[in-house]
């Protein structure tokens, strides 16, 4: 039987090329992304040894980086790391000595004015001499380190990616306005950030501080290293107590520091590893109705041949054997194939890992045996448990089956358990949907998973029972258009309904996906792009890139040519009518030209005479109306009665309270600023523009957006999202080829007599070719079809859920998008028809009729 199984393999290998292809796609893919994470785990760990080289113990300030209005407001204790607590921890014994740090995030321009890599993970920080001039952390390539505040030195890769030389001015930026430097030196360094592309800015200490916006004797950190015999434990006891007061300073080991370094580089790798693990999932998952149809047909084809074997002896479990050996023959050679490919995918993402994430260290493949041995485990046990069933189908079929060939039909039975458990699976899914979508925000994601999953599963299930009427209704077009072709296809599309389910499961899954993430796509880019144009006056944003915005630039910006009305956005967390509450402080003579809130009560004015305005949703809950009066309090300050001077309708961009900016300043001066808002005199023009960043000193960090800016920058991170998908969309639609191309292969074999018959009575080469392109293609929008509609529907359950975040969300259906899935469909259904198409039109008509 063995030899049996291996010869039926070599000879359906044109066949089983189809099933090795899909489990090569899904074990690659699965094998690419294990490839990844264990490199850059590996890449981790390696780093931990060089970038914590000489530090025992780290004492740091976390607030030291913040802007100073946020500092001040994080946190009420006023001390600090200075030059005095840095002699005290050197005096201690079994202290080697202490490096005082100066750091924090700061952008850094190149000659265009833009910035260089990740604002985020881009650094400045202070030049640390010896004796000799040098700094061993940072060692120098060219040039010498900064001696003045007006110096700078950046690191290798910085400098080559910006094209500056030696004595060039550089541009450099935390949260006010931008500096500039001369640039005296070129260095090295080891730190995971520079070497996957983000700049390091050295400068001398009252530079950086400068910078940084630190005082004058400031520090951000103070790295200690320990004397030969003292441990790293017991330093960091001796320290601790010399650790200012306060919950923002922290006292940790050098191991420590490495270990979580290591642990936030790995998490960053296992993001997208997961991420591309799910897609790789969702591939196999795909593949599983290839590979099960393939196996399906494959016996349907030996029915005689399998029948014989039982008439000269064979049991049923040898006949079950040597289908599943076929299988698991088919399984190794796939999984094989995947794990080469996967090799292959896992060596990209590794190589081209500065793209995927700037906080990911370069990092060598790294093959461990575990990731080849559950690659050809998975792949191997998907094509086996696949085959199954269509193994014990193949063991049933009765030794008198010889006498006659052909498809034996499903039972009328099995079909009507399948209808029956499909129906009340899907049935139970979308009962969770529906459950799912009457709850608000993250309590609603778990329903909504489960009743997804559910439900896709049970449509899968209905397929067979869903393919008859939905492709009869496309018959009578078919027959107008298209002729007897056209009539014959759709006959022949739910010939088998079986088949044709499996064959279009994969557009079906991949296509509910896609278009429930496109329509929840467009339909929150409607909201805010109503958002930004409905309820913002202003001609333009300034907004920091990273932290908050230092009170120095609302006050320039201010006085800009051009300005009529300006005002900084304070965000603030206080407590309104006892319940703590987002709002958001506005200056009370700009802000009714600079927002336009919905009211349904009173008027936006009514900032203008102190009162305060809140939105529906926080009005019915609190019983408020205009004229209502409710308490107010600041974190660590006494409560003050407000009045309601009007209500508007729940909004995105705004707060649901809006505060007269006098009453926040009073209250919480240093409340931070995320947003000045800025109307001119003559709208948003070039020249205006230009003067908002002049008035912001070219900061690298800060962006002057009008309305279009900002709707394009909620657009991007939709627009990154979608093209993940739409690559899972594309792998989808390679797995459903393949599964089409097989279908209409073995369905030419099968009809060999029929189209033979056809010919013989005036059906010509052209009217067969287009009789199977048109059953290619009815079955392949047929499986888009019904993904699509479910899609939507699970759109509109999502996009109910996310009311409490976006309450302007309504749903959009994007049609040219959803013409375009639909047309991808089409392009598949006639792609994979072209050889089985070339193929059945080909056959000779005598041979085709006398074809058992």
């Amino acid at each position: 039987m063995f030899r049996t199984a291996l010869r039926n393999v070599l000879a359906h290998r044109g066949r089983l090329l189809m099933t090795t292809l899909a489990v090569l796609l899904g074990t690659g893919f699965m094998t690419g992304t294990m490839i990844f994470s264990d490199s850059i785990h590996q890449a981790a760990n390696n780093s931990r040894s060089k970038d914590f080289t000489g530090i025992s113990v780290q004492v740091a300030d976390d607030t030291a980086g913040l802007p100073s209005s946020a500092r001040q407001n994080s946190t009420k204790s006023s001390a600090r790391l200075t030059e005095a607590t840095v002699r005290r921890i050197a005096a201690l014994p079994g202290v080697a000595g202490t490096r005082a740090v100066v750091s924090g995030t700061a952008a850094i321009a190149d000659k265009n004015g833009n910035t260089i890599g990740d604002i985020m993970r881009s650094t400045g920080a202070n030049f640390v001499p010896d004796a000799a001039g040098n700094d061993a952390r940072h060692p120098m390539l060219r040039g010498r380190g900064p001696h003045t505040a007006t110096e700078v030195a950046l690191d290798r890769g910085t400098v080559e990616k910006a094209g500056y030389r030696l004595g060039d001015t550089v541009r450099i930026a935390a949260n006010g306005p931008a500096i500039s430097a001369t640039l005296t030196g070129v260095f090295s360094s080891g730190a995971p950030a520079v070497r996957s592309g983000n700049p390091l800015a050295l400068l001398d200490t009252r530079g950086a501080r400068r910078v940084l916006s630190l005082a004058p004797d400031q520090y951000s950190s103070i790295d200690v290293t320990a004397a030969p015999g003292t441990s790293e434990t017991a330093l960091l006891h001796a320290v601790t107590p010399l650790v200012p007061g306060g919950n923002q300073f922290r006292a940790e080991t050098g191991a420590e520091l490495a270990a979580q370094q290591a642990e936030r580089l790995a998490q960053s790798g296992r993001s997208l590893a997961t991420m591309l693990t799910t897609a790789a999932g969702i591939s196999l998952f795909i593949g599983v109705f290839l590979i099960a149809n393939t196996f399906t047909m494959l016996v349907a084809q030996r029915t005689r041949q399998l029948a014989l074997l039982r008439a000269i002896g064979a049991g049923r479990s040898q006949v079950t054997r040597s289908v599943l050996i076929e299988a698991l023959l088919v399984g190794l050679t796939g999984s094989a194939a995947g794990l080469l490919l996967g090799i292959g995918i896992g060596a990209g993402l590794a190589a081209g890992v500065k793209s995927l994430d700037a906080d990911l260290p370069r990092a060598a493949v790294v093959i461990t045996p575990a990731t080849v041995l559950i690659t050809l485990l998975v792949g191997t046990l998907v094509t086996v448990l696949s085959a199954a069933l269509p193994a014990l189908r193949a063991c049933r079929i009765p030794p008198v089956a010889a006498l006659s060939g052909g498809e034996r039909p499903a039972t009328h039975r099995s079909l009507l358990l399948r209808n029956i458990l499909g129906a009340l699976t899907t049935a139970g899914g979308i009962g969770l949907v529906l459950l799912g979508s009457t709850e608000r925000g993250a309590t609603a994601r778990l329903p909504l998973m489960a009743g997804a999953l559910l439900a896709v599963l049970g449509i899968v299930q209905l397929l067979p029972l869903l393919s008859r009427p939905v492709i009869a209704l496309a018959r009578p077009p078919l027959a107008r258009l298209c002729g007897t072709p056209g009539s014959l296809a759709a006959l022949n599309a739910i010939r088998n309904p079986r088949r044709t389910a499996s064959t279009a499961a994969a557009l079906t899954i991949g296509l509910t996906l896609v278009t429930a993430m496109t329509v929840i796509g467009a339909s929150v880019s409607d909201a805010i792009d109503r958002a930004v144009t409905q309820e913002m006056a202003a001609d333009y944003a300034v907004t920091p890139l990273t932290g908050t915005l230092d009170p120095s630039v609302a006050t320039s910006v201010s006085k800009a040519p051009g300005v009529v009305a300006s005002s900084p956005v304070t965000d603030v967390e206080w407590r309104i009518a006892g319940v703590r509450t987002e709002a958001k402080g506005l200056d009370a003579d700009s802000a009714d030209q600079l927002v336009r809130p919905s009211m349904s009560q009173g008027a936006a004015a009514a900032l203008k005479r102190g009162q305060i305005l809140v939105d529906s949703d926080f009005a019915s809950r609190h019983g408020l109306a205009v004229g209502s009066t409710v308490t107010v309090a600041a974190p660590h300050g006494t409560g003050t009665r407000l009045t309601v001077g009007g209500v508007f309708a729940p909004s995105r961009m705004l707060a649901p309270v809006l505060l007269p900016g006098g009453v926040v300043a009073a209250h919480q001066p240093y409340a931070p600023a995320q947003q000045i808002l800025v109307k001119g005199a003559n709208g948003a023009t070039p020249a205006f523009e230009q003067a908002l960043k002049d008035a912001t000193g070219k900061s690298p960090v800060i962006e002057v957006e009008n309305k279009q800016d900002l709707r394009n920058g909620f657009d991007r991170t939709i627009t990154f999202a979608l093209n993940l998908l739409y690559a899972l969309l594309g792998m989808s639609l390679l797995v459903a080829a393949l599964g089409v191309v097989n279908t209409l292969a073995m369905a030419v074999f099968e009809r060999r007599r029929e189209l033979g018959l056809l010919r013989a009575i005036g059906l010509d080469r052209c009217g067969v070719r287009r009789m199977v392109r048109l059953e290619s293609v009815l079955i392949s929008v047929f499986g888009a079809a019904i993904g699509m509609v479910f899609g939507v529907f699970l759109a509109w359950a999502a996009g109910t859920t996310m009311t409490v975040t976006l309450p302007e969300l309504r749903t959009v259906l994007p049609y040219p998008k959803l013409l375009l899935m639909l047309l991808a469909a089409v392009l598949v259904g006639l792609a994979a028809a072209q050889w089985p198409a070339r193929r059945a039109a080909r056959l000779d008509v005598l041979d085709s009729i006398t074809a058992d």
